[in-house]
This record gives structure tokens, C-alpha cells and sequence, in this order.
């Protein structure tokens, strides 16, 4: 299927690992240049290495979410590479690195670092972006939150109140832009094994009684086939490809919706 985005221009936040760099991957393989913007001094390494995986324009941007100074020079740097931006990705997000059930395991200092990231950085990305899309009156948005913004997952409250602004944020551009043409999406992983998840989900199997323990890989595995109606992990490159289908052609009339990848985890009716 042609998604029709050849030769575009896409932003990926956060490219440099993880679901993130799963998603740079995909845009590329789909004949897109590329531009990682990632606080990681590996986002260089990452984007060489997609760049000739795939052949084409990856520019690996060292860039702060959390300061709209450093996101304007990462515009500036990646308008000057490879031309006008057709595509956001917003993929950078942290997590407390703390279990948090009940919520008073954590402090209320535990919220400020997560909110900073994964609201505030949010909010600047979008700042620093959509204008320029706005303008154009073309281009997607796509951004990555999660399914414990939608069910208030008890493990990390910081983590899943902050997914949750982030869909009722897009939800709100996506009907400031729709007259500017600008799609605005929300993509919702399910269970995937990132370096993020592990750190809360391995707190959570430690905490785990000691006549009940076992290790961390057991344990997950069966809490997986417990949890998810499909029975599986969900992949970094599954992520990808819905992402990479919202920013298509194929998905014209598609702005203002959330949608989870996450092996039937989360079902609305």
C-alpha cells in the first residue's frame, strides 16, 4: 500500500530508542527524511544507522523538550537539512521511576519532573510546530500516549495522569487546526517492552510477595497472557505502523482520535 508520504519531511521526538526510533525507522522505510530530535547523545549514532539502513536524509538533532529555545534551533536545524516539516511524531516522555499504589507511595515533589516532560514538553513541541503547519495549511501530528491515560493505571499516577492531558491536549489542537488542514492525532501503546516500562513493571514483580516471586521474565510473560485478550507483548514496530498510517494519505479523514495499540487491552462501547 502506498501511504503516499515519499519524500516528506517528519519529526520524530524522542527517535533516538524505543517506540520512538521504531517510528523514525518506519517513516524512513517509507521514503521519508527524517529528523530525530532527542536529548540523547546517541541520537547522532541512531539516526546514521537509519539513514543507511534505509537511504535516506536522517538527522540525528540533539534537543531539550523541556526548553523552547533548544526545540526553535532543532526547527531551525531541521528546516535548513531537510526543508519544511510535513509530519510531527511526539514520542519523548519519561515516567516516575517509582511504583505508585497506592498514590501515596509517591511524594507530590515525584509529579513535578513527569508533568515538566510529558505536559509542559508537549505543550512546547506543539508551540514550536504547529504555526509552521498551520501556514502551510497541510501536515499531521501525531502523538504518543498511553492506554494508563485512558484507565488511570495505578502503577505510575504521574505517568498515566500526564498521558491523559496529553489526549484532551490534542484532542483540543486537533479542533484549533482542522480549518488549517493540520491532522492531529493520539496513538495509545498498550504493553510494550521499553526500557520505560520495565522500570515501572519491575518495581511492581518486587514488590511481589516472597512465597509468590518469581523472575521478572516469568512473571511478566504471565501477567501479559492474563491482561491482553491477543495474549502478547505489543512491538515497538506495531506502534510504528499505525503511526506512520495516521500521517498517510490513506487516513485523510482521520484528526481528532485516540487509538490503542495494545492487543485489545482497553475496548470501548
Amino acid at each position: 500500500m502506498d501511504l503516499g508520504i515519499s519524500n516528506n519531511v517528519a519529526v520524530v521526538t524522542g527517535g533516538a530508542s524505543g517506540i520512538g526510533r521504531a517510528i523514525a525507522e518506519q517513516f524512513a522505510a517509507e521514503g521519508a527524511d527524517v529528523a530525530i530530535w532527542d536529548v540523547a547523545e546517541a541520537v547522532a549514532q541512531t539516526a546514521s544507522e537509519i539513514a543507511t539502513a534505509s537511504g535516506r536524509r536522517v538527522f540525528g538533532i540533539r534537543a531539550d523538550i523541556t526548553s523552547s529555545e533548544s526545540l526553535e534551533a532543532a526547527l531551525a536545524t531541521t528546516n535548513s537539512e531537510l526543508g519544511e516539516i510535513d509530519h510531527l511524531v511526539h514520542a519523548a516522555a519519561i515516567g516516575s521511576g517509582k511504583f505508585g499504589f497506592p498514590f501515596t507511595n509517591l511524594a507530590p515533589e515525584d509529579w513535578l519532573r513527569v508533568l515538566e516532560v510529558n505536559v509542559m514538553g508537549m505543550t512546547r513541541v506543539a508551540h514550536t510546530v504547529a504555526p509552521k503547519l498551520a501556514e502551510r495549511k497541510s501536515g499531521t501530528m501525531t502523538f504518543i500516549a498511553s492506554i494508563a491515560g485512558q484507565i488511570g493505571s495505578p502503577t505510575d499516577p504521574p505517568y498515566s495522569a500526564s498521558k491523559a492531558a496529553n489526549i484532551n491536549f490534542a484532542q483540543c489542537m486537533a479542533k484549533d487546526l482542522a480549518a488549517s488542514g493540520v491532522r492531529v492525532n493520539v496513538v495509545c501503546p498498550g504493553m510494550v517492552q521499553t526500557p520505560l516500562n520495565r522500570g515501572v513493571w519491575q518495581s511492581w514483580c518486587d514488590r511481589q510477595p516472597d512465597d509468590q516471586k518469581l523472575d521478572y521474565e516469568t512473571w511478566a510473560g504471565e501477567k501479559i497472557k492474563k491482561m491482553v485478550p491477543l495474549g502478547t507483548w505489543q512491538q515497538p514496530s506495531d506502534i510504528a505502523d499505525m503511526v506512520t498510517f495516521l500521517a498517510s494519505k490513506r487516513a485523510n479523514q482521520v484528526t481528532g482520535q485516540t487509538i490503542n495499540v495494545d492487543g485489545g487491552f482497553v475496548m470501548h462501547w
